[in-house]
């Protein structure tokens, strides 16, 4: 399969039903209020679309999607979640560029929503994608797509694995961390939350709604949590190695901000050894599945080897 073609086309449809989910009432209504309210609500309308339509691979959904269709599900039951991980995904982000935590000026080549917009707005763009996402994945349309313990727990997972217990925690253990030392488990533990936990849920969700069997879902569970910890390695040593042009950011940022990542504690060369271990461990894990998974398959690969 070609990789390109396929994150094209998944892409489309991503973008998409999220500008539409992103569009609708919202625009108008802002646009009816009077001039002060309106001002303000349309302001924080751009702020939210700026950053979901800021040039995202959409990793995530598409990762989402290709769990589901591993296990002949429909693509289409699955888009209205696959957009809320978006949603929390750029939210994430948005936050994790304030002044506060990772201080950082661009995001996707391009002034990060802080910078854009201010400190407030932006604060208040990310909480509202973090709420909207469960608006959206709690809606009618979705619902009726699926049975209803179905639905719970995909809300469930989505929440588990973006909260306090998942994506947030992790996000508090790097900042307590900076200028520290940590130990190899510690590390691994870090990034299993901060990073590992959204992309696995992704997997979960894709599968459970694709109505995976339950070997089939504990093949699958395996190989997110193999490519949930690649990731986030690949990303340390794009900082390292990266060109700032390619990757859309200051490079070198982990190293200025004193964050710990597996290259500072195991150096560059063996981390890269890990990474992939990590993703011939995912390829293993999916083996019995057929051509249905060649998406999978070869997501895992992109992993390490893209550039940015």
């Amino acid at each position: 399969m070609n990789l390109i073609n396929y994150f094209s086309k998944r892409k489309k449809i991503v973008d998409d039903a999220l500008d539409k989910l992103l569009t609708s009432d919202k625009k108008d209504k802002a646009q009816s209020c009077n001039s002060d309210s309106a001002l303000n609500s349309r302001t924080l309308y751009e702020a939210v679309r700026y950053s979901v339509f800021a040039g995202g691979k959409r990793i995530r959904p598409i990762l989402m999607m290709a769990a589901c269709e591993a296990v002949a599900g429909e693509l289409g039951d699955v888009l209205v979640p696959a957009c809320a991980i978006e949603m929390i995904h750029t939210y994430s982000l948005i936050h994790d560029d304030l002044p506060a935590m990772d201080d950082d000026a661009l995001r996707r080549g391009k002034p990060t929503c802080h910078k854009a917009y201010g400190e407030a707005t932006a604060i208040l763009a990310g909480d509202a994608l973090l709420t909207e996402a469960f608006a959206v994945v709690s809606s009618e349309e979705f619902v009726k797509k699926v049975k209803p313990e179905i639905a719970i727990s995909v809300v469930r997972g989505i929440a588990t694995a973006a909260g306090y217990k998942g994506m947030v925690l992790g996000q508090m253990i790097d900042m307590e961390m900076q200028g520290g030392d940590i130990d190899f488990a510690r590390l691994e533990y870090l990034h299993i939350h901060k990073t590992g936990a959204l992309l696995l849920a992704c997997v979960k969700v894709g599968a459970t709604i694709g109505g995976a069997t339950k070997g089939q879902l504990c093949q699958l569970i395996k190989y997110g949590e193999c490519i949930g910890l690649a990731f986030q390695i690949a990303d340390d040593i794009l900082d390292v190695v990266g060109d700032s042009k390619v990757i859309g950011k200051e490079a070198g940022m982990d190293s200025k901000h004193g964050k710990i990542t597996y290259p500072k504690v195991v150096g560059l060369h063996e981390a890269k050894n890990i990474a992939e271990g990590l993703i011939s461990s995912a390829l293993e894990s999916i083996k019995d599945f057929g051509k249905e998974a060649d998406p999978l398959r070869r997501i895992a690969r992109f992993i390490i080897e893209r550039e940015k």
